[in-house]
């Protein structure tokens, strides 16, 4: 038994000032459209959850079967930072495998606050987001900074190499109208963008914006009797947490664990996410043909594209150099323009993932087509040990 992706759609990204809810109606109404399947027909709605900084935001799911009208549909709602969204997916995929629904909606959507993400008023000691930005003035950029710092010191990454994956994802943007940013890049601008948290200037961080993305799923069987062509089938979903002991520091915790005893983990957070996905898909990473990764930095995509196997350790410079993470390279990476061109709108973020795949897997990405793709891999890391990776096949 499988589950099909059924239709995908999207509110574009912005700054829109509007209600979250009315992002994710638009999305949801897309998906659906895209589907040929009516609301009625829905009997399971999940939405992923808006949390600032650990502190609960919406109740997304009755939220969005209320707005698109209630149909007595189930509902569920997911939350997992950054995450959010595969774990949302998984959450209907595992319904319909469990043969407790046909035909689930999935839908993130976000209205965010204006500049990078910081903590709500008040005191939570007992909070770790909030605890790094009150004792250490650790804000997200400063995190990634660490990690760019971190490619440079190991693997001789230059600020012109981030620039460069600015570049790419700004070109690759242009062909995508669901996108914010729809303008070129050149590494002069990058370098010459003011500098945020040294080594990374303001065009290699993401910005905030608002946005929704929504997916149908449905059973295979479903999909065999409503005549759905060429299926794209979620061959994995993995949602894998840290294993002691964590040797990286990992957003937003303050230190890492001691390895002295136990000895350094066979693999780091990160790449544990992607490989459970592989195993999960009976798939070698040599079989990947596009991904979509979680770019906060432009410095992080590179960390991702060997996190998920794609290259050796330290070789992602030199994918990049050579042209091979571009479309029409050996493994595109973020061909929608990733967060570089999306910013984030954090539960909707992983599904906007997924979408792209989607239409990528069904030759429908006009402007920005990976010629033959048939199989997709996404990577998302959200705070408090929130991993997904997704994998779609057809």
């Amino acid at each position: 038994m499988s589950v099909v992706i059924a239709g995908a759609g999207m509110h574009p990204w912005g700054k829109w000032g509007r209600n979250f809810t009315e992002y994710g109606v638009h999305a949801a109404r897309e998906a659906l459209k895209d589907a040929g399947i009516a609301w009625a027909d829905v009997d399971l709605v999940v939405g992923g959850e808006t949390v600032r900084n650990g502190y609960a935001g919406y109740v997304a799911g009755s939220t969005f079967a209320q707005a698109l009208g209630w149909n007595g549909a189930r509902i569920a709602t997911s939350y997992a930072a950054c995450a959010t969204g595969a774990q949302a997916i998984d959450t209907a995929r595992a319904r319909i495998l469990a043969g407790m629904s046909e035909v689930a909606l999935v839908v993130g959507a976000d209205t965010t606050p204006k500049g990078f993400l910081a903590p709500n008023a008040g005191e939570r000691w007992n909070d770790p987001d909030w605890l790094r930005f009150r004792l250490l003035g650790m804000t997200n950029p400063a995190y990634f900074a660490l990690y760019a710092r971190r490619r440079m010191d190991l693997y001789g990454a230059t600020s012109e190499d981030f620039a460069q994956v600015k570049v790419k994802n700004a070109k690759h943007g242009l062909g995508n109208p669901n996108a914010r940013f729809r303008k070129e890049s050149s590494v002069a601008e990058v370098l010459a963008s003011p500098m945020v948290s040294d080594p990374l200037h303001l065009l290699d961080i993401c910005a905030t914006s608002d946005g929704a993305a929504a997916v149908v799923l449905v059973s295979a069987e479903y999909a065999r009797r409503h005549g759905i062509a060429a299926p794209v089938t979620v061959a994995a979903v993995s949602t894998v947490t840290p294993t002691f002991p964590n040797t990286v520091i990992d957003m937003p915790l303050l230190s890492t664990d001691s390895s002295a005893l136990t000895g350094v983990p066979e693999r780091t957070f990160k790449e544990a996410i992607g490989q459970a996905a592989y195993e999960e898909a009976g798939i070698d990473p040599s079989d990947v043909d596009v991904a979509e990764v979680y770019d906060l930095s432009t410095a992080l995509e590179l960390d991702w594209i060997e996190d998920l196997q794609l290259c050796k350790r330290g070789e992602a410079e030199a994918l990049l150099r050579a042209g091979d993470t571009t479309i029409g390279g050996r493994i595109p990476v973020n061909p929608s323009g990733g967060l570089a061109c999306f910013g984030e709108a954090v539960p909707a973020q992983a599904i906007a993932q997924v979408c792209e795949l989607t239409w990528q897997l069904q030759g429908r990405a006009e402007g920005r087509q990976v010629e033959g793709a048939k199989v997709g891999i996404t990577a998302n890391q959200g705070l408090f040990g929130h991993g997904s990776s997704v994998i779609l096949s057809v």
